[in-house]
């Protein structure tokens, strides 16, 4: 996040982050599993700082602990702050299978400027990506919706996205068992700062797929 000035964003919980993830039941040795819901919150990192978490589908189709880091913000986010006036946020929202491909992605981008304690001008874009296989098959977007709730002289403005992916491929010909949805939401603020919130809801899982999440 790039601001000209900035006050402290208190952390929402231990480490910087909550998530809370509710499984299914499911066969006690599978290697693929039943669907899941995950939530994750973060606070917003200082200027050319960047805050994560990840979550991975265990052994026992059970999500693992958050995991949550702090670092610099990406080389992408510092040529978008410098380019740019006022306020500026980028968010990610991904999947990944157990071999590291990203399967699907959701990506907002905000910009906002401040005055006299309001928000004077503000938008939030939102992005999709989602991996393909060679043969004309893999994932597929089928629906995506973004909004803000005020864009022009706001006491804050609350931006939502969503969007929702199918697959079909060499791992479920049928296009019935895997379906991922992502949520981003972002909370921009009169007074510079700024909250990110984030859900994904998955209909089956497999063991070392893994969420990851973030803001910078």
């Amino acid at each position: 996040m790039s601001i000209a000035a900035v006050s402290a964003v208190s952390l929402v919980a231990f480490l910087g982050g909550t998530t809370v993830a509710t499984a299914q039941e499911s066969d006690p040795a599978p290697k693929s599993c039943d669907g899941v819901r995950l939530t994750g919150e973060l606070p917003v990192p200082a200027p050319g700082q960047a805050v994560s978490g990840q979550i991975t589908i265990g052994a026992d189709c059970k999500p693992e602990p958050v995991s949550v880091q702090h670092g610099p913000a990406s080389e992408r986010s510092a040529r978008t702050a410098t380019a740019a006036a006022g306020h500026q946020l980028r968010g990610w929202n991904e999947m990944y299978d157990c071999c590291n491909i990203r399967m699907t992605g959701l990506y907002t981008a905000s910009s906002w400027d401040t005055a006299n304690g309001r928000v004077t001008t503000a938008g939030t874009t939102a992005t999709q990506e989602w991996n393909r296989e060679p043969w004309d098959a893999g994932w597929s977007l089928t629906s995506q919706t973004a909004k803000d709730d005020c864009v022009t002289d706001c006491a804050e403005v609350n931006s939502e996205a969503h969007a929702d992916f199918a697959y079909q491929g060499v791992f479920d010909p049928t296009g019935d068992w895997y379906n991922n949805t992502h949520h981003s939401y972002v909370q921009l603020k009169a007074d510079g700062t700024a909250s990110c919130r984030f859900d994904v809801e998955l209909r089956h899982t497999f063991v070392g797929w893994n969420w990851r999440y973030g803001c910078e």
